[in-house]
């Protein structure tokens, strides 16, 4: 089989790539070794999002007396998982629609590339097919990174994917990382009912987030019963009684932690074994595979888009980058008109779906301050908000930061109810190089959360009007 672009792996990035190579004319296919969506679809982004409605869903249950409402109940947690998975299944037969609609091959096996223009495809059946193609994308994604000290056995230490599907709810929990999948699976087994210990080897939770979003969270957390340890990190695990023993380095000492089970959620690993590049001299460097501007790899031709390369690991990044990627290979053979605009990288939004959400997007106060700018920041309690009041949801507030010289939008950084559909503002806003004034004269409709980030302008150039 003979292809214009071959795509390897079908995630985010690598059905996103397939589509917009197909779209400029393209014979395109792509090669998935499991479900068509990736991760992404299948086990990360859209089920734990089903996950977490569920548990907002018990949360709503319990606190219904706050709204005026007898209500009591009690969760199925099998039923609670089988939504999720449900979920995930029509997302991945929507992917499969796509494919079609955009003619599309799919190829099922796992890709390697064997040779500038050529792939073998392993397939489950054992035998082996050879595909030819001008442009090769590597999209293969990440995983689950496995810490030395904490060996994932599927069954008492797990990760992410086991914590989506397991057959009855442990009574506890100790989840290892409070980076966006920690805090987000720490959130739905504590709404369950489990009992949750959260061990972050940084000084504090979600340690990528602006100080004053860590903060707020560790405050949200314990407040809900969440146990919280920063400074500190899992030295051994015992797996040998009916639960786990894990030893955790603390600054005050070691302790002892017993629990049912240990999500192990400290990052992502690019999954680069097994898929030809040192065969074929394809860089990498530090784990991820080495590319230019345009997703480039050292090798002519083969290109690499998503958690493989450097960059955030988050879908919308892969897919955006799966879209520069094809498009500047249609530069290249005049199915493009123009050459597409590289990615900026500080201005990808980042997202949370814990309770209360995290958003955020460009510098930190602490990274805008290193450096060289004079800032201007700007704070608005979700306290003070009509529509957070109405909602019963007030914790949390919006946080802008702006250069104080010229009124550059430096960064937002928000916690609180629905923050996560707020954040492209902002993002759209510093791609047009917006300032303080230009959103201060645009209406922000009333009541509504968003309008806090108004709000927090306002307070950032004294102008406060609800504070």
């Amino acid at each position: 089989m003979a292809y214009d672009v071959v795509v390897i792996g079908s995630g985010p990035g690598g059905y996103v790539a397939a589509i917009r190579a197909s779209q400029l004319g393209f014979k395109t296919a792509v090669i998935e070794k499991e479900s068509l969506g990736g991760v992404c679809l299948n086990w990360g982004c859209i089920p734990t999002k089903a996950l977490l409605k569920s548990a907002q869903v018990m949360e709503y249950i319990k606190h219904a007396e706050a709204y005026g409402i007898e209500a009591s109940g009690k969760h199925n947690f099998e039923k609670v998982i089988k939504r999720s998975r449900g979920v995930a299944d029509k997302m991945s037969k929507g992917v499969q629609f796509l494919m079609k609609k955009n003619k599309i091959d799919v190829i099922m096996g796992f890709g390697k590339v064997q040779s500038k223009g050529k792939v073998e495809v392993s397939k489950a059946d054992g035998t082996k097919e050879v595909v030819e193609a001008k442009h090769i994308i590597i999209a293969t994604g990440g995983r689950s990174r496995e810490l030395p000290s904490l060996k994932q056995d599927g069954k008492k230490v797990i990760g992410y994917r086991e914590a989506m599907v397991l057959p009855q709810q442990p009574k506890s929990m100790i989840v290892v990382g409070s980076g966006a999948i920690g805090v987000e699976f720490a959130y739905f087994y504590n709404s369950m009912g489990t009992k949750v210990t959260i061990v972050e080897f940084m000084p504090r939770i979600v340690p990528v987030e602006d100080e004053d979003i860590s903060k707020e969270l560790e405050k949200s957390y314990k407040k809900s019963g969440i146990e919280v340890m920063t400074n500190s990190s899992v030295e051994s695990v015992d797996t040998s009684g009916t639960g786990v023993k894990a030893k955790v380095k603390t600054p005050n000492g070691e302790v002892t932690l017993e629990a049912d089970i240990v999500l192990s959620a400290a990052g992502v690993v690019a999954n680069i074994e097994g898929i030809g590049l040192e065969e074929n001299g394809i860089k990498t460097d530090k784990g991820r595979i080495v590319v230019d501007k345009f997703y480039q790899t050292s090798v002519p031709g083969i290109y690499a888009i998503g958690d493989c390369v450097p960059g955030q690991a988050l879908a919308h990044v892969a897919s955006k980058e799966g879209i520069i990627c094809a498009e500047n290979i249609g530069y290249a053979e005049k199915k493009y008109h123009h050459q597409p605009e590289a990615l900026d990288y500080n201005n990808v939004p980042g997202c949370t779906y814990c309770t209360p959400e995290i958003a955020s997007v460009g510098y930190t106060e602490k990274a805008a301050k290193e450096a060289g700018y004079e800032i201007k920041v700007g704070k608005f309690p979700l306290s003070v908000s009509g529509k957070a009041q109405a909602a019963g949801a007030t914790e949390g507030f919006v946080k802008v930061i702006f250069d104080a010289k010229y009124g550059e939008w430096l960064g937002t950084h928000m916690i609180g109810y629905n923050v996560t559909e707020m954040i492209a503002e902002t993002v759209v806003a510093r791609k047009l190089e917006t300032t303080y004034h230009e959103v201060l004269n645009s209406i922000h409709p009333h009541p509504t959360i968003s309008e806090g980030i108004k709000d927090a302008i306002e307070v950032a150039y004294g102008e406060a009007i609800h504070l």
